[in-house]
């Protein structure tokens, strides 16, 4: 069950599942209205709850914060807390171009149930480190009950959420994990963050960043919704590696896990950031656990099919390794 009221950094651990906001079949049009399929929304946060999700992020770039109406917004995040019904934190997005409606739209948040918010940085101006910082105090100070995991995306907040970040915006109660990217500077903020406050690689990542450090025990990833039994696995083969001091079978998971893994495009990650929700919920639809459907404006049909195919293909690997882990673990 999840835990009510403020959170601690040892309540963020294990899966935590990265959810689209499903659409329907004409949500790539302008003129549509009410595109979230709920059913769909509801199906899958049921899914990842049964499967050992052990917790939900909403509403970033895959989630289509930016291009959800707020009416979309309320109605998806009110069907994903109804669904979840407290067993597993729940963190709906809220980030807005100002202070004023990110306050608002996590005060509704907070209203319905949600345990946290998912909240990336104003992105209309490139960001300082006093603004960024004093814009999670002022969310932190209007809405004091509610749990905060700070979006850290580089391209999308044209921010590069430096080390001096990291060090003080971790004083801040309210600020319990972080969406991380990347771990080149993990250890380095760890020890500036002074283990206030869980940071969650890239499941890609996690397993080299839990060698780094035990108090690195919790992962991001939008795989799960590719086949949720891929990401549990590697949760559970972490554990049992740090249980019997034996990485051997966590490594060989690894090594089977990267191969599932797309290119970015260009081998950039600035280009994939033009195309991002695109890749991701054409990765997600091929893989056939669940339907992410078309992408909302602006960001629609701007792809290039090379680099959907390939993401696609990714999509296809995880759902094949996740049927070979259900086929091995019902032999067991």
């Amino acid at each position: 069950m999840a835990k009510s009221g403020l959170l601690n950094a040892s309540d963020i651990h294990g899966v935590w599942s990265i959810l689209p906001t499903p659409s329907k079949p004409d949500a790539s049009d302008w003129r549509a209205t009410n595109t979230v399929d709920l059913d769909e929304t509801a199906r899958a946060v049921e899914g990842l709850i049964a499967a050992g999700a052990n917790g939900i992020l909403s509403m970033g770039t895959l989630g289509e914060c930016e291009s959800l109406t707020w009416e979309e917004k309320k109605v998806f995040m009110q069907t994903i807390v109804e669904t979840a019904r407290g067993r597993v934190p729940v963190f709906v997005g809220t980030t807005t171009l100002n202070t004023r409606d990110t306050i608002e739209q996590t005060r509704y948040a907070h209203s319905i149930g949600a345990d946290g918010t998912m909240l990336g940085i104003p992105m209309w101006c490139n960001p300082c480190v006093d603004m960024a910082v004093q814009y999670y105090k002022d969310v932190a100070e209007a809405v004091p009950e509610m749990n905060i995991a700070i979006y850290a995306n580089t391209e999308a907040f044209k921010f590069d959420f430096p080390r001096a970040f990291w060090a003080r915006v971790s004083e801040i109660r309210q600020v319990v994990a972080a969406k991380y990217i990347g771990i080149e500077f993990l250890l380095q903020d760890l020890h500036l963050t002074k283990h206030r406050m869980k940071l969650l690689p890239l499941d890609y990542q996690y397993y080299a960043a839990a060698r780094m450090d035990d108090f690195v025990d919790a992962f991001w990833s939008s795989g799960t919704v590719c086949g949720p039994l891929v990401s549990t696995t590697l949760r559970d083969k972490v554990i049992a590696a740090r249980r019997t001091k034996d990485w051997t079978d966590a490594h060989a998971f690894q090594g089977r896990l990267v191969k599932t893994a797309a290119p970015f495009p260009e081998d950039s990650f600035k280009t994939f950031s033009i195309y991002n929700v695109a890749l991701e919920k054409g990765r997600i639809d091929a893989a056939g656990w669940m339907n992410a459907g078309p992408v909302r404006p602006p960001y629609n049909d701007i792809c290039p099919a090379s680099y959907l195919d390939s993401w696609k293909a990714s999509g296809q690997r995880w759902a094949e390794l996740h049927k070979q882990l259900e086929t091995e673990s019902s032999g067991k």
